[in-house]
C-alpha cells in the first residue's frame, strides 16, 4: 500500500510514540533482575535436583533451571502482553479478578494440595496454583476501582474504611486456614497503603495498628508454632538443630560470602544444608556467591526498579493508573524488604519470596504480568512528561 508524504510522516509519528511509550529503564530493570534470577536458581538448586532427597526430579541436576527457565519466558511473554492491554481493560475486570481470587482461597482448604504441613495450592495437572498471588493483585486492582469510585467519601468510615476492611477480613481468615500468614501481612500491608493513597483519615490507621497488634497476640494463643517462630527469631542459635536451623544455615551461608563472596556456584551451604536455597532462602546462596558487593549491587537494582515503578506512578496519566503502578510497586517493595529481612534474621522467620529470584513458577508468572501492568500504565504517560 503507497502512502502519500503527510501519511507517511502521520505514520512515522504514531510508530515512534508507540516505542517511546513503553518505559525502557523500568523494562531493562525487570529482564536484567529476571536473568541474574534465572542464573541463580540453576546455581543454587541443582545440588538438591541432582540428589533428589524427594524423590521428584529424577536425578537431573538442571530439574528446577529448566522449569523456572520455561516460566521465565513465559513471563517475559506476559508481560509483553500485559503491557499492550490498555489501562481501561484492568479497570473493567478489576473486581472480578477479585471475585475469582475469593473463590479460589474457598477452594483450597477442600481441593488443595498439602506440603509443608500447609494447603496454600491447587493442583492444576502437574502445575501448582498459589491463590495467594492472585489475590495481592486483586486486592491492588480492585480497591484502586473502589477508590476511584468513593472519591471524596474516603475520609468517612462507612465507605473509606469499611467496604476494604471486610474485603480484607474475608481473605485474610481464608489465608489463616491454610495457614498462611506471610501473604496475610503483605495483603495487610499493601491494602493499607492503597487506602493511604485513597485519602483514608490517619486515625483509621492507628486504629487498624491497634487491632493488628491483637490479632497478633491471638495468633500467638491459638497457633503455638507462631510463638516458637517468635523465640527462635530472638536467639537462633539456641537450637541449631530444630526451629532455628534453618535461619542459622542462612546466617552461615551469608558470613562465608564474606566480601567479594565464593563465586558463582561455589556456594557450601546449598548441598542439602541450608532448607529452601532455591526458593524463599535463594538470597542466602546470593550472599555466600557473590558477597557483599554483589548482594548490594542487587539490592540496588530493586531500589531502582522500585524507584522507577513510583515515577510512572506519580505520572500516570489518571488517578486509576496511578493507584494501580503504586500499589504493584509497593507490593514488589515489600516482599523484597521482608525477604531479605527474614534470611538475615531482622524479622521473624516466615515464607516470602524473592521476587523474579525464588523458584515459583506461578508466582513468576504474576509477578511478570504485575510489570506488563506497570509498563501499561507508562505507555499511557502525556508525551510531554517523558520529553
Amino acid at each position: 500500500m503507497q502512502y502519500g508524504s503527510a501519511e507517511l510522516r502521520i505514520r512515522e509519528t504514531n510508530d515512534k510514540t508507540k516505542l517511546r511509550g513503553m518505559d525502557i529503564a523500568f523494562l531493562s530493570l525487570v529482564i536484567l533482575l529476571l536473568t541474574i534470577g534465572v542464573t541463580m536458581v540453576l546455581s543454587a538448586s541443582f545440588a538438591r535436583a541432582y540428589f533428589d532427597p524427594g524423590n521428584v526430579t529424577g536425578g537431573n541436576a538442571a530439574y528446577y533451571f529448566i522449569r523456572q527457565l520455561i516460566f521465565a519466558v513465559l513471563g517475559i511473554a506476559a508481560m509483553i502482553f500485559c503491557s499492550r492491554l490498555p489501562v481501561g481493560f484492568y479497570k473493567r475486570f478489576s473486581v472480578p479478578l477479585l471475585i475469582a481470587a475469593i473463590v479460589l482461597l474457598l477452594l483450597v482448604p477442600l481441593i488443595g494440595v498439602e506440603a509443608n504441613g500447609a494447603k496454600r495450592w491447587i493442583g492444576v495437572g502437574s502445575l501448582t496454583l498459589q491463590p495467594s498471588e492472585i489475590a495481592k493483585l486483586g486486592v491492588i486492582l480492585a480497591f484502586s476501582v473502589m477508590i476511584c469510585n468513593n472519591r471524596g467519601k474516603m475520609k468517612s468510615f462507612k465507605y473509606g474504611i469499611l467496604p476494604f476492611a471486610g474485603i480484607l477480613l474475608v481473605i485474610i481468615g481464608l489465608l489463616v486456614l491454610e495457614p498462611h500468614f506471610s501473604a496475610s501481612i503483605i495483603i495487610i500491608a499493601v491494602g493499607g497503603v492503597m487506602l493511604f493513597l485513597g485519602g483514608a483519615r490517619l486515625i483509621w490507621f492507628i486504629a487498624a495498628a491497634v487491632a493488628a497488634g491483637g490479632g497478633i497476640a491471638v495468633l500467638l494463643t491459638l497457633f503455638p508454632y507462631a510463638s516458637t517462630r517468635i523465640t527462635t527469631w530472638q536467639d537462633p542459635f539456641s537450637s541449631t538443630s530444630d526451629e532455628g536451623y534453618q535461619i542459622v544455615q542462612s546466617l552461615y551461608s551469608i558470613g562465608s560470602g564474606g566480601l567479594t563472596g565464593l563465586g558463582l556456584g561455589q556456594s557450601r551451604q546449598k548441598y542439602l544444608y541450608l532448607p529452601e536455597e532455591h526458593n524463599d532462602f535463594i538470597f542466602s546462596v546470593v550472599c555466600e556467591e557473590l558477597g557483599f558487593i554483589g548482594a548490594v549491587l542487587i539490592l540496588v537494582l530493586f531500589a531502582l526498579l522500585i524507584i522507577r515503578g513510583y515515577w510512572i506512578a506519580v505520572h500516570a496519566a489518571d488517578r486509576y493508573s496511578f493507584l494501580i503502578s503504586a500499589g504493584i510497586t509497593t507490593l514488589l517493595a515489600i516482599q523484597v524488604i521482608l525477604n531479605v529481612s527474614v534470611v538475615t534474621n531482622l524479622v521473624p522467620c516466615t515464607g516470602i519470596s524473592l521476587p523474579f529470584f525464588s523458584y515459583g513458577g506461578t508466582a513468576l508468572l504474576i509477578q511478570m504480568a504485575e510489570m506488563g501492568i506497570v509498563l501499561s500504565v507508562s505507555r499511557e504517560i502525556p508525551a510531554k512528561v517523558k520529553g
